[in-house]
């Protein structure tokens, strides 16, 4: 588990190199190894140390491979020349995932990438856990991405779901299957320490080779969609009309003039065409 890690105050050791180069100088003057030597070494130990924590940065320190704790306040520092400093950022990054080739739950060929936005909240998993938690998050956020397009449809192609009352597509989900693939990031990279901010659906198309088709066959649920409801109001208004007539009395129809009416009204009514009308100049039965 990550642990904090207190480092002395760069400022205070500044001194001790100052020391350092007094010493060493008094050393040269009075030629003196005795004085020059285990000084220039105690300088460059001094030196190694020094380190620097930038804002929403972070050092994890080891010693001889034993993991001694983070330094997560930013400012000037010194530890122990022999640590080693491993820098790993805190601030939030953006995964901007290309578009993949994957398949739906029902097979169709699509194209899906996705953004996300991630920050390290545990140095210790991501230093530690895995050799490289960058690469971790870039196959894994793939890899969620294949899955949350393997288990749900592209659209909601009425066919194919016959029978089902509640069905989530890819499409039209919208913040809830963000959610789906943000909880499914979540689980993947909790492993590393990294902390999901936000997910969601960048790009989503269909795949070349079946795009055209599919364009066609939502065209043409549109244009079935469309007609369906002006039948429903052509009908309705057909409805209307025969009862005013029946009621106002202003002519009397027998059943054979009442379907000519119907049919002539429907023509009219349900084209997709403006209807050219012709005029009876004579009488109604001829």
């Amino acid at each position: 588990m990550e642990k904090t890690f207190k480092p002395l105050s760069g400022y205070i050791m500044l001194l001790a190199v100052v020391a350092c180069i007094v010493t060493i100088v008094f050393g040269i003057m009075h030629r003196n190894p005795i004085i020059i030597f285990p000084t220039i070494v105690a300088f460059l130990l001094i030196i190694v140390g020094f380190t620097i924590v930038s804002p929403n940065g972070s050092n994890v320190m080891t010693l001889f491979g034993a993991y001694k704790g983070t330094i997560r306040s930013n400012g000037y520092y010194w530890v122990n020349p022999f640590y080693k400093k491993q820098k790993i950022s805190l601030r939030a990054r953006n995964l901007d995932t290309p578009p993949i080739k994957v398949n739906d739950s029902l097979g169709n060929p699509i194209k899906i990438g996705a953004v996300v936005v991630w920050k390290v909240k545990e140095t210790y998993k991501a230093a530690f856990e895995v050799d490289d938690y960058q690469s971790f998050v870039n196959i894994q956020s793939e890899a969620a991405i294949r899955k949350l397009a393997g288990a749900y449809p592209y659209d909601d192609l009425e066919d194919e779901h016959k029978g089902e009352t509640n069905h989530l597509t890819l499409r039209s989900g919208g913040a809830e299957i963000d959610e789906k693939l943000e909880d499914e990031l979540t689980r993947r990279l909790r492993i590393a320490g990294i902390e999901v901010i936000e997910a969601r659906i960048s790009y989503l198309a269909y795949s070349e080779e079946i795009a055209s088709a599919m364009l066609q066959r939502q065209q043409a649920t549109a244009i079935i969609a469309a007609r369906k409801k002006i039948v429903e109001g052509a009908v309705g208004m057909v409805d209307d009309a025969l009862i005013q007539l029946n009621d106002l009395g202003i002519v009397d129809l027998d059943q054979d003039k009442k379907a000519a009416m119907v049919s002539n009204l429907l023509v009219v009514l349900c084209s997709d065409k403006a209807a050219s009308p012709i005029i009876n100049a004579g009488t109604l039965h001829n």
